[in-house]
């Protein structure tokens, strides 16, 4: 169920910072931080393009308050950032100036940002002698493609990708009423020509990778940086991360876009939500299968899972949490 922002007590255990990367010392970043009573794992929450840091505040209060009520509390550390130009981060990439208008930085520049930032939260982590630290990316959307290009660099312990962004389409995901051999007598009943035109053109202008957002984060190249949902693994064969896949409800999604783009339900069932959830069956394989949780669908929820059940990504991000500590840690 969707809690309003302003309904969520923010407890006091998060604290409102900046950070100027090392390697961007020009401009810095908005975060909100967590230092947990378990110091040795740190939960990372990724937005996607269209929410900022402020979209985890429901999930992080409840893991914190979840694990407080416990006899033996403890919770993990936790961070929430806002990318350049995005939310409270009012300070662009240093990479856009004097590049291309919108194509300056990209998904894999994202990840180096995330490595940094991960790194100065973890020096400043009360590791016990020997202990290392151990990352769990949580993330929505884009930012499960940001996840999954850190994990190929970086060591990572577990990864929730909450409907992952389709990292490999340009999103021309309906019939092309110009093409040859197209069959009006094919659409769904609620689909006229006239709406089909109007919602290609429509998705084109908005998601096209071409497209430039606000935060100038280019996806030109995304379909080239992640080819396929189902690979490159991640980790090593010694170590794979554990990784759990979730994606939206087919019917909340629907009526999402039918609110949202006026899209009509016929084009989302038919041809929007088996396309992705083909993609998200494919993001299973990336670590090893007794490693790997999905395709789950979150009941009730459309793209932004975070926002419209925050429980249902607690216990998710917690189940993960629980896992890796009882492994061996990921050395950092």
């Amino acid at each position: 169920m969707a809690v309003p922002l302003q309904a969520v007590t923010i407890p006091k255990e998060i604290t409102a910072t900046s950070v100027v990367l090392l390697h961007k010392p020009t401009a810095s970043v908005a975060c909100s931080y967590v230092s947990g009573t378990d110091p040795a794992v740190l939960v990372v929450f990724l937005n996607g393009l269209m929410t900022d840091k402020s979209s985890w505040v429901a999930v992080m209060s409840g893991i914190i308050r979840q694990r407080k009520s416990l006899a033996s509390p403890e919770f993990p550390s936790m961070l929430a950032y806002d990318r350049y130009g995005v939310g409270m981060t009012e300070d662009r990439d240093p990479l856009d100036q004097g590049r291309e208008r919108g194509h300056g930085h990209d998904c894999s520049d994202a990840a180096d940002d995330l490595y940094y930032l991960i790194s100065h939260f973890s020096k400043g982590s009360k590791l016990l002698s020997g202990e290392k630290l151990r990352v769990v990316l949580v993330a929505n959307s884009i930012g499960c493609a940001i996840a999954r290009l850190y994990a190929e660099k970086y060591p990572v312990a577990a990864l929730l990708l909450l409907d992952s962004i389709m990292a490999n389409s340009d999103f021309d995901l309906w019939p092309d009423p110009d093409a040859s051999g197209f069959d009006e007598r094919e659409l769904p009943e609620d689909v006229s020509v006239e709406v089909l035109r109007e919602q290609r053109a429509k998705f084109a202008a908005i998601f096209k990778p071409t497209v430039v957002n606000r935060e100038g984060l280019s996806r030109r190249n995304l379909a080239k940086l992640l080819p396929h949902s189902d690979g490159p693994m991640l980790g090593n064969e010694s170590e794979r991360p554990w990784v759990t896949v979730v994606g939206h409800d087919f019917d909340a999604f629907a009526n999402e876009s039918l609110r949202t783009m006026g899209t009509p339900i016929g084009l989302s069932m038919r041809y929007m939500n088996p396309t992705w959830h083909n993609y998200n069956q494919g993001l299973v394989h990336i670590t090893d299968r007794e490693k790997s949780k999905g395709t789950i669908f979150a009941k009730g929820c459309g793209h932004f899972i975070q926002r419209d059940d925050p429980d249902f990504v607690i216990k998710e991000t917690l189940d993960l949490v629980d896992k890796v500590r009882l492994q061996q840690s990921v050395v950092w």
